[in-house]
């Protein structure tokens, strides 16, 4: 059996919870729902009638769709490489699910997924390797 490269395992769970988000934050513009409103009505005001949450949380899905997709711009630069800056961003994303009430469980994903990153990041794992630094591989055919 193989090892398990939890960077990729990681980015799919990311990739699924940025999906979930996506998909929560568009549901949330038309049912708008302060997850902790049992607590307190005073954060009311971020979801209605101006729904700056949701308009957050779209980003914040839309961003990380892109960086974890990767889009063309996106793949191979810096930021895509890095563990580190995702171990710095991601938490912000699990804090914008985690309040509103449709994103929430997203917010649980997130949080796993960040977990399998911070252990690929410890064990010293890296998300691609620049191309002048895979190995080469023999020709095939050549005399």
């Amino acid at each position: 059996m193989g090892r398990l490269i939890k960077n990729h395992w990681a980015r799919l769970i990311i990739l699924s919870a940025a999906g979930w988000q996506v998909g929560a934050a568009v549901e949330g513009f038309f049912w708008p729902k302060f997850f902790w409103d049992f607590q307190t009505k005073g954060l009311n005001r971020i979801v209605s009638p101006v729904p700056i949450l949701q308009i957050i949380n779209l980003v914040f899905g839309l961003v990380t769709l892109a960086w974890e997709w990767p889009l063309k711009p996106l793949a191979g630069t810096i930021a895509h490489r890095s563990i580190a800056l995702r171990l710095l961003l991601y938490p912000l994303g699990v804090v914008t699910c985690a309040l509103m009430y449709q994103s929430f469980d997203p917010a649980v994903y997130y949080f796993i997924g960040i977990v399998a990153y911070f252990w690929a990041y410890s064990e010293g794992e890296i998300v691609c390797p620049q191309p002048w630094t895979l190995p080469k591989r023999p020709g095939r055919g050549k005399v």
